[in-house]
């Protein structure tokens, strides 16, 4: 190889951090181009009245993929993350049930089973049986498809991919799969609701996802002191060891195609950057539509039209003037006409009229970053993306969600609590990190036809371009983003194993 050969990644994400850190380790002379004021892509953060607040992902799960990646660049995850458990992991309200309105998740399975008992009665068996088999696909997904680059949905046919594929129920949803098993529609909801994590809808998902239920209680959550943005602090740290060259306020204006080769980048300022590689970690939509010239898109607009984005959101930054009791770090009030929400946010497109929501409380767990005696709360509601919301709606939803909260959670005074408040909607998305529509995740929803056909890491039509971050393989999420960029990694070396890298030799 020679050390020599210059790489440029476009934007700051997780997937463009995780890339740009092993490209660093390896000898190529990275920069990294970022948009906004600070790194991190959707893992951004803000500081405002003594609060610190996470403004993207808040939920720290496959501990294994973090590990793994630290471990690929020699590094000891402690050395630079200072990681704790939760437990309980979280707390799921059932507003308008007369029993067991909340239920504390302790991912240990010993202790959830006395209350899924109360839910189901009889169903241990049935969930050893569930979880069992759910970490045998886990064990599958990670070893035989994660980590493995695809250039065409041919590959799925392939005798080693068909082999394995058969054990992941891919052509059931997540929706039938489950009602095979149980029959507690409250069990059901809390064994889907990281689907969200996933963009899509129980209806829509394949069982494969069932994966995630190991994750939630196989392997259990986690929580960086300090918050998320310390994972996007730490990388940045690695990057800048491995002397890479990380640059903010310096947006990307197009990507400079020579021969249908990528040669570099065209900065906004006017700027230009060579380079022998180019790594998008922008928003595809964007890199595809906006940097480069329709000659060379490999997705184009017509592309995305036909495609269902993951949800947009309704995010409220909230500092009080006191604690609250309780709440644990994570909160999910989940709504009672679960298929009726889902329904508002994919398929008929409006403000639910009650919907899910999540509430971070990270004081929970990390007081230093709030002043004293003083609580944070991130409320998250999933919405359809591409809504356009007039400011009186805004208004008006905002207040319905403080409403539900007081009530809900058991907040009467939340109002008078409330020292600090920002509000992020569908548009901030778009501003702030050209989404595609106003998308909060970064990538089309996971549904079965785009999960097997999702956008590969490559592009058709420009030689050494390449693509990072939730838009591509293996898809949305903290950690399959981290993912991403080994992908990223393993294209510009020739790596072509398929499993997770052993070291950076491949």
């Amino acid at each position: 190889m020679n050390t020599a050969k210059k790489v440029v990644i476009i934007g700051s994400g997780v997937g463009g951090l995780s890339a740009g850190a092993l490209l660093a380790k390896r000898g190529y002379k990275v920069t990294i181009l970022e948009k906004n004021e600070s790194l991190g892509g959707r893992a951004n953060i803000f500081h405002a009245k003594g609060f610190t607040f996470d403004m993207g992902p808040s939920w720290y799960l496959m501990p294994d993929v973090f590990e793994h990646f630290y471990g690929l660049l020699g590094e000891d995850i402690n050395d630079h993350l200072d990681i704790v458990r939760l437990d309980p992991s979280y707390k799921v309200f059932f507003p308008g049930e007369d029993t067991l309105q909340e239920i504390d998740i302790h991912s240990d399975l010993e202790k959830d089973l006395e209350t899924f008992e109360k839910l189901e009665p009889g169903v241990t068996p049935k969930l050893r049986k569930y979880l069992s088999r759910s970490k045998k696909q886990y064990k599958i997904a990670i070893n035989h498809f994660m980590h493995r680059n695809y250039n065409s949905s041919w590959d799925f046919l392939s005798w080693e991919i068909a082999k394995e594929g058969r054990h992941m129920n891919p052509l059931q949803t997540m929706e039938r799969y489950l009602n095979s098993w149980f029959s507690s529609s409250r069990l059901k909801k809390i064994l889907e609701y990281t689907l969200v994590f996933l963009g899509s809808a129980p209806a829509k998902t394949p069982a494969l996802y069932n994966v995630m239920n190991h994750v939630d209680f196989g392997m259990g959550v986690f929580y960086p002191r300090g918050g998320i943005y310390t994972i996007i602090e730490s990388f940045k740290n690695m990057i800048e060891k491995f002397s890479g060259d990380i640059r903010t306020s310096s947006p990307v204006r197009n990507i400079i195609v020579k021969n249908n080769t990528a040669v570099g980048v065209e900065l906004e300022s006017g700027e230009t950057i060579n380079a022998d590689y180019v790594i998008s970690n922008a928003d595809l939509w964007y890199t595809e539509t906006k940097m480069l010239a329709p000659e060379h898109q490999s997705f184009p607009e017509s592309y995305w039209k036909k495609r269902t984005m993951a949800p947009s959101a309704f995010i409220l930054y909230l500092g009080l003037n006191t604690e609250v009791p309780g709440l644990l770090h994570h909160n999910l009030r989940f709504a009672q006409n679960w298929k009726e929400n889902f329904r508002e946010i994919f398929d008929e497109p409006r403000l639910p009229e009650d919907p899910s929501y999540y509430v971070c409380k990270p004081t929970h767990t990390d007081k230093n970053i709030a002043p004293a005696g003083q609580d944070i709360l991130f409320t998250l509601v999933p919405l359809p993306y591409d809504i356009n919301i007039s400011d009186e709606e805004k208004k008006h939803y905002r207040d319905k969600v403080i409403t539900m909260m007081k009530k809900d959670l058991n907040l009467p005074k939340l109002e008078e609590m409330i020292s600090y408040e920002r509000e992020y909607w569908s548009e901030d998305f778009a501003k702030d990190y050209n989404a595609y529509r106003g998308n909060a995740l970064g990538g089309e929803a996971h549904t079965l036809k785009q999960t097997l056909f999702r956008p590969r890491n490559k592009s058709k039509k420009v030689h050494n371009l390449f693509y990072a971050g939730a838009g591509t393989n293996p898809g949305i999420g903290v950690p399959t983003s981290i993912i991403s960029g080994q992908l990223a990694y393993k294209r510009i070396e020739g790596i072509k194993h398929p499993h997770p890298l052993t070291d950076l030799n491949g």
